[in-house]
């Protein structure tokens, strides 16, 4: 389909006025979602001498469009705050470490630790 404004609408309707109306409602006919969006199916108003049944078609395409595009924001959104919380989690956790000369336990608590996993060794021996 060309991207010519056509003069009819695909329920025949010939308003001379609402040219713009009756493009969409004919790329939606044809099924050219993308058509339809490059002409105004988003921001586009009904043609009110079209059938109730083309008006219909057009205002849930434009339904259907929006709650996309909306759907589309909130993902976004989302994505972006699961990334500024792991940014955030990745601060705490690089500001909680010891620092790099530092034990990690303090030398008894290291020492028994290490006693405990000998002996635990020593049990499970085959």
């Amino acid at each position: 389909m060309s991207d010519a404004l056509p003069a009819r609408c695909a329920c025949g309707c010939a308003a001379p006025a609402a040219a713009r109306a009756h493009a969409i409602a004919r790329a939606l006919a044809e099924d050219d979602l993308d058509l339809a969006l490059r002409t105004g199916l988003l921001d586009a108003a009904d043609c009110p001498q079209c059938a109730p049944a083309c008006r219909e078609r057009t205002q849930a395409a434009r339904r259907a469009r929006l709650a996309a595009l909306a759907a589309r924001e909130r993902y976004r959104a989302r994505a972006a705050r699961l990334a500024r919380r792991a940014q955030e989690r990745a601060r705490e956790r690089a500001a909680a470490q010891p620092a790099a000369g530092a034990p990690a336990l303090p030398e008894a608590a290291a020492a028994a630790l290490a006693r405990a996993l000998a002996k635990a060794r020593q049990r499970h021996k085959p």
